[in-house]
């Protein structure tokens, strides 16, 4: 349990600081955020700690040191700054300073970037779950008679892809920013694939370690990215502080990839062997909500409960299949 000491650490210093700066709101507001982000981002640990098992010792510290910093400022700070400044078509720098100086007009602008970012998390989040489920080479099923089914047809040769263009597609259709949709979908499948391809076709040897190491790394980041990305907006809906906003999410980021790396050192995957499942549907369910987000609203409380309910479910599974074998 070590491994949590540090993130504890931090968040108390952080909390505090924010209540000095603050007041008493102020703290709970950024306890609020951090608790949302750990909870919604769950099953994105989850997936994370299949991925992490792969690379060594070594990027796995990487992953909770340098990984953290990109979690934390890039994710969650510089990003939407980004996505601020492309969709208001101003200097990144003047989107940073927006948020400091006028942030009900910054999220603002990050609400009306939604289409996009909608698009660009749903897509890679869903080649991300149908990946897993067209595996023909998957042979532990959790949803039996649907999951038996899915592997199958995975016999089909980019079935995933043709599955997602579609969805987006018929998504684009109705929507009021075609363009702006297609595009940013797009380049989330396109970002899948590129990170899939370097990441499986690296062997891992004298440098292949090195490089493989460094790819994962790249895609784990790009991963929490996708989950992130709708979670940041959301916290708009709470506060228009900029600085609570990267308190609370950036301390529940902190926990998600202390708790990633604790399942991997604990082999906790491995014991629990419909966990991984139940983080695939709940991806699964989330990507769709972000899709479906672009031609209506969908409740941030459905988000949620959607990873949520899943992964407590195979929870169950896996801990009652594990009393059956003893």
């Amino acid at each position: 349990m070590r491994i949590f000491i540090a993130p504890i650490a931090v968040s108390i210093i952080a909390l505090a600081a924010v209540f000095l700066w603050g007041g008493l709101a102020a703290f709970f507001l950024a306890l609020l955020l951090s608790i949302l982000e750990i909870t919604l981002s769950f099953d994105n640990a989850v997936v994370n700690a299949k991925v992490l098992a792969r690379m060594d010792a070594t990027w796995q510290k990487r992953f909770l040191t340098w990984g953290i910093l990109v979690a934390v400022f890039g994710t969650r700070l510089v990003l939407p700054a980004l996505i601020v400044s492309i969709a208001a078509g101003i200097l990144p720098w003047s989107a940073f300073a927006l948020a400091f100086s006028d942030p009900a007009a910054y999220g603002a602008l990050l609400s009306g970037a939604s289409h996009a970012i909608n698009a660009f998390g749903g897509m890679f989040l869903l080649m991300v779950s149908l990946k897993y489920f067209f595996d023909t080479a998957k042979d532990v099923h959790w949803i039996a008679g649907i999951e038996r089914r899915l592997a199958r047809w995975g016999r089909i040769e980019a079935i995933e892809i043709a599955v997602a263009l579609t969805t987006l597609l018929a998504l684009a259709h109705f929507s009021g920013e075609q363009g702006t949709v297609l595009f940013a979908g797009c380049i989330g499948l396109l970002t899948f694939v590129a990170m899939q391809g370097i990441t499986s076709s690296l062997e891992v040897g004298e440098t292949g370690v090195a490089i493989g190491g460094a790819s994962l790394f790249v895609y784990l980041n790009v991963l929490d990215s996708a989950f992130s990305l709708d979670g940041v907006v959301g916290a708009f809906a709470l506060t228009s502080d900029i600085l609570i906003i990267f308190v609370g999410l950036g301390i529940g980021a902190y926990f998600v990839r202390s708790i990633t790396l604790y399942f991997v050192r604990q082999h906790t995957l491995e014991a629990l062997k419909y966990l991984e499942h139940g983080a695939h549907w709940a991806i699964l369910g989330l990507g769709l909500s972000m899709l479906v987000g672009i031609i209506a609203h969908v409740p941030e409380a459905v988000t949620g409960l959607i990873g949520l309910v899943f992964v407590s479910l195979a929870y169950y599974s896996s801990r009652r299949e594990l009393s059956v074998r003893v």
